[in-house]
């Protein structure tokens, strides 16, 4: 197995191979042909024929350290909208190239049981029929398949609030609405909630689980700031019922002063979603409409200005982001703002498509991310990384290690089953 950290496909080092951790989906990447090296030759070599390439889309809380090797065909369709990594097979089971970056069970696909998720959507509906967000959360749950909205059914963890069907960006990959050459995952949210239905999911969740945190911003959603109004409302109608909770904004952080007028109501973290750190690389893939990066780093100064937790939602695609040019502005803004959190998230995106994006120049071959965690650690000792947003109780905690061991699951776990192919566009 060879794979891709950079420009050209080389074997991976020890370090970096790990078993497909369990929960991970195994994909055919139609039109594209499988590379590897002959073992006996030394040398690289493409398959020709009925040979498809294949592929690991990583189990939440895995990052991705390389993408597979392939050569492109004529006529290939473009991928949908996944995070690429390489398979092989050694000694007896399937291997990618991956690392934990964060240790919480939140998301463990074998901690999902569908049947008891159907029954508790359908009594949380009977109980309260008419509101929209619950309805929203039904459809992320059971339709998607959404690992946040299950857990806001099964009574525990964090609890997505999905609130707005607008949004001022244009992401390249975008999940909820028709990006540009891919098709989306879902259907965006059409039935905005008021802000008494958000408070009641809200306060809900808050009185039943340990160390919850309820979240604006969702995958099936838009840019949640553009109905700061609404939001505001509905944080003030929690904050007067309970001072328990975190209340996060997952957010592209393009309306600086709403940021502040969330705060000043009672908005604990934010979690700012962005590809690069710098200001053209990131219009190049957001493309942003009326606002731009210096917006999202002044919302981020005014979180910090009134001592709130900022993370980042880094989408990290290998051979890009970490390269020194991006290394030393990312360096730049954690210093700048003080961040608290990098959750190092997977760029679902067909490679050859955003290499395209960023252009010549822009990708090539750099530190690797392990490498990178490991740079910003010994600048930034505080600085935690992680995948989930985590709760208030925990910030307190200390950064923890870099990386984790993997999760099992109980003996006798037997998946649901396997996607064996990527349906193309």
């Amino acid at each position: 197995m060879v794979g891709i950290a950079g420009e050209d496909p080389t074997i991976p080092d020890a370090e970096e191979l790990v078993s497909v951790p369990h929960g991970s989906d195994f994909y055919t990447l139609p039109g594209r042909r499988p590379m590897g090296l002959d073992p006996a030759t030394g040398k690289l070599e493409v398959l020709d024929g009925a040979f498809d390439a294949v592929s690991v889309f990583l189990a939440p809380a895995w990052v991705r350290l390389r993408h597979p090797a392939f050569e492109v065909g004529e006529g290939a369709p473009t991928l949908p909208l996944y995070a690429y990594a390489p398979m092989g097979f050694r000694n007896g089971e399937f291997v990618t190239t991956a690392a934990r970056v964060d240790p919480e069970p939140r998301q463990d696909p074998w901690r999902f049981d569908l049947d008891d998720i159907a029954a508790r959507v359908a009594a949380r509906r009977a109980a309260s029929p008419e509101n929209r967000l619950v309805a929203q959360l039904d459809r992320c749950a059971l339709e998607y398949g959404c690992r946040a909205a299950q857990n806001y059914f099964l009574g525990r963890f964090e609890a997505p609030l999905p609130t707005s069907e607008g949004c001022n960006a244009m992401c390249v990959g975008c999940i909820s609405l028709d990006p540009v050459n891919t098709t989306a995952a879902h259907e965006r949210i059409v039935k905005s909630p008021s802000a008494e239905e958000i408070a009641e999911v809200a306060l809900e969740h808050i009185a039943a689980v340990p160390r919850p945190v309820v979240s604006f911003g969702q995958g099936c959603e838009g840019e949640p700031l553009l109905r700061a109004e609404v939001l505001e409302a509905a944080i003030r109608l929690v904050r007067a019922a309970t001072s328990s909770g975190t209340i996060n904004l997952n957010s592209n952080a393009s309306r600086p002063e709403q940021v502040g007028r969330l705060c000043a109501a009672g908005l604990d973290s934010i979690r700012i979603s962005l590809n690069s750190v710098q200001p053209d690389l990131y219009a190049r893939y957001y493309r942003p409409r009326n606002y731009s990066f210096d917006d999202v780093r002044e919302s981020a100064r005014v979180m910090r200005r009134n001592g709130r937790w900022i993370s980042l939602n880094y989408l990290i695609f290998p051979g890009v982001t970490d390269l020194e040019q991006e290394i030393e502005a990312l360096e730049d803004f954690i210093s700048e703002v003080r961040v608290d959190m990098i959750q190092m998230r997977n760029l679902n995106i067909d490679p050859v498509l955003y290499r395209g994006l960023v252009g010549a120049g822009r990708h090539g071959d750099g530190i690797g991310f392990l490498s990178l965690m490991a740079r910003l650690r010994a600048r930034f000792p505080w600085l935690r990384f992680g995948y989930f947003n985590p709760p208030k109780e925990s910030w307190a905690e200390g950064p923890g290690p870099i990386t984790h061991p993997a999760n099992l699951p109980p003996k006798g776990y037997v998946p649901a089953g396997l996607k064996r192919t990527a349906m193309a566009t």
